[in-house]
């Protein structure tokens, strides 16, 4: 979902309040734009006395604050090559950022949620791995950027409360129906625009230099009518690009790649829009020579794949509660992995004997899985396992898990396995649409008083 924290890259996390912030959902409220006042942002105002911006349910917000977080979109921004708004109109939304920021936070805490050491630990340890970066490399730009490290682990607190807070309030609002999922197939079958659809063509090119003559010319021309003439008589294409292809794409059979009609060169899309899956275009002319081109895969940009690959898995869940901390379920989940690991027992013993999961009496075992089917914190860590190779202690949303991946294997998926990728596309975007109601609803319902600059 778009605000889950472990998506965090370093960059990121140092712009938490940010123009897009959709990882952590911290998105602007244009409902309450108009009433935000204009924040002091000139050279040197750092150094003179701060003040208070606005109060949100008792809390304030500081000019320093806003200050700090224009600056980390700024350079966020700047790395993304993204153009700047205004300066008024980026502190402007910024604001409102936090303001939406701190009345979550008030909600999260007036309802008990609670997030303990472990929780930071391993989201620290999350943003580090995804840089390929070590925990000590981490804190070490966290220092360079300016920030203490105990502001850092702090911000991440409040995320990872947001976080369960939005899994609490947000996602039991949101279910799709048969009806929805139905409404979508027919809407991206009926799609016939080939800008929007995706093609993976394959080509076969023979290079014309640029100072070539017309008898030149003729010659590579003919040549290029030879192979169409040998592909369309049915020999194997890839062969022939291997064979025959000037192009440096004949490694790989000379595939460009699945992406939308509007991302190719337009005598391409003009010379293939006709064609089935499987069909090969006339000999195309451009600047660099003739091409012939196979149509290999084309389908509606909003349909889902066809083929995926799935996991097979086996975990050990033990679930937070009064009598077992994160901490104390992350240490004995370490311990089990480095009995097995030592062969001193087998996975799948513990799972039945000490899993508080549906599977403990599989031993653990999830059955194969296609892409989506688990929480984003859990399939993240799964996916970066080799087979038989078993996971640290992570926390999700249910508990303190342990994983080992079995196996990995390419298949296809059946109609019903694609009407529920469907599904989950539609979920995806009913559930960015369902935050954002709830977040002005929450806004709406919070004391927020909005100060003036003092003169």
């Amino acid at each position: 979902m778009t605000y889950r924290l472990v998506a965090l890259t370093v960059a990121s996390f140092f712009t938490l309040v940010s123009l897009s912030a959709q990882a952590q959902g911290l998105r602007p409220s244009a409902g309450n734009a108009a009433v935000a006042p204009t924040v002091q942002l000139q050279p040197g105002v750092a150094q003179q006395a701060d003040f208070i911006v606005a109060v949100v349910n008792s809390e304030p917000i500081t000019n320093s604050e806003v200050q700090r977080e224009v600056q980390r979109v700024t350079q966020q921004l700047a790395q993304q090559r993204t153009p700047l708004p205004e300066r008024k109109e980026l502190a402007r939304q910024v604001l409102e950022s936090l303001i939406n920021q701190k009345a979550q936070l008030h909600l999260a805490r007036e309802s008990g949620i609670k997030v303990d050491e472990s929780a930071v630990d391993q989201a620290v340890q999350n943003i580090a791995r995804q840089n390929q970066i070590s925990v000590v490399e981490l804190e070490r730009r966290i220092a360079a950027e300016g920030m203490v490290l105990s502001q850092f682990r702090n911000q991440l607190r409040d995320q990872l409360m947001l976080t369960r807070l939005r899994e609490r309030d947000v996602e039991p609002k949101v279910r799709i129906s048969d009806i929805e999922v139905d409404q979508y197939l027919q809407e991206q079958q009926s799609n016939n625009d080939p800008t929007t659809m995706e093609i993976n063509l394959a080509q076969i090119l023979v290079a014309v230099p640029d100072a070539a003559t017309p008898e030149q010319i003729a010659v590579l021309q003919a040549k290029a009518q030879s192979v169409l003439a040998r592909a369309r008589a049915g020999e194997d294409f890839a062969l022939l690009v291997r064979e025959l292809s000037d192009a440096s794409d004949r490694a790989n059979g000379g595939q460009l790649g699945l992406r939308t009609g509007n991302r190719y060169p337009p005598l391409f899309l003009e010379a293939t829009q006709s064609l089935a899956v499987g069909g090969i275009s006339g000999v195309v002319r451009s600047g660099a020579g003739f091409h012939i081109l196979k149509v290999l895969e084309k389908k509606s940009s909003g349909m889902p794949a066809t083929t995926v690959t799935q996991s097979r898995a086996r975990h050990i869940l033990l679930r937070v509660s009064a009598q077992l901390s994160e901490a104390a379920a992350r240490s004995k989940l370490a311990d089990f992995k480095k009995r097995i690991l030592a062969g001193q027992a087998d996975f799948a013993v513990l799972a039945r004997e000490n899993s508080q999961d549906g599977s403990a009496a599989q031993g653990g075992d999830l059955g194969w899985a296609n892409p989506g089917m688990f929480v984003p914190e859990f399939e993240e860590v799964m996916n970066r396992l080799a087979p038989a190779q078993i996971s640290e202690p992570l926390v999700s949303r249910f508990g303190v898990h342990l994983i080992q991946l079995m196996e990995r294997r390419n298949t296809s998926l059946t109609v019903r396995e694609q009407r529920e990728l469907v599904r989950t596309i539609l979920r995806e975007k009913k559930l960015d649409e369902t935050y954002a109601t709830w977040a002005q609803d929450l806004r709406g319902r919070a004391y927020v008083e909005l100060r003036e600059p003092p003169q």
